[in-house]
């Protein structure tokens, strides 16, 4: 079941417009992840019709196909973990909410910023690995171990920068709240 406005969603674009680097901030993430997801849609059409003529090229064909599997998931790893920041940003993600109606607004807010603040220390943790993945990728030339070799650099190199985005969207999710308190 999708929820409706969460308690730091119906303050965030108040707080952080009387705070100008977090409006600036939440602007440029918000401009990001609108690009990111045209260009993820596209990535997603495309991963479709690469499949798709897989699928076709083998049955009229019999010809086999070495590149299409992972140029797909190339495609679906990089829309994936580049619309993580995008997905955060909405709140679109799963979420127990067995407390939501249990608690008071204040609880919540206090509930959100401690999950934001774990999920940050999480997030940036796993963007960390990844970067160092993607470098010693890059740095070795490890390719996959198919005919057609694509180098790994590239899928390692799109969750690094996926998750990057992500903890900046969590980080912005958790200054909002902090920008509103030194106001007061």
């Amino acid at each position: 079941m999708m929820h409706g406005p969460l308690p730091d969603q119906t303050e965030r674009s108040n707080t952080a417009a009387g705070n100008t680097p977090v409006a600036v901030f939440e602007r440029a993430l918000a401009f990001c992840n609108n690009i990111i997801v045209v260009l993820a849609a596209v990535a997603l059409i495309a991963a479709c019709a690469i499949l798709s003529y897989s699928v076709l090229s083998r049955a009229l064909f019999h010809s086999a196909n070495y590149w299409q599997d992972e140029a797909a998931v190339f495609l679906l790893v990089g829309a994936t973990f580049m619309t993580s920041a995008y997905v955060q940003g909405q709140r679109g993600h799963i979420g127990i909410e067995a407390f939501v109606g249990l608690l008071s607004p204040t609880a919540n807010r206090i509930r959100l910023w401690l999950v934001d603040a774990a999920s940050f220390l999480f997030c940036a943790f796993f963007a960390w690995k990844s970067w160092t993945l993607a470098h010693e990728a890059f740095v070795d030339g490890q390719v996959s171990n198919s005919m057609w070799s694509p180098p790994l650099a590239i899928p390692y190199g799109l969750m690094a920068t996926g998750m990057t985005l992500l903890c900046a969207q969590i980080l912005l999710q958790i200054m909002i709240p902090l920008a509103g308190s030194a106001r007061r």
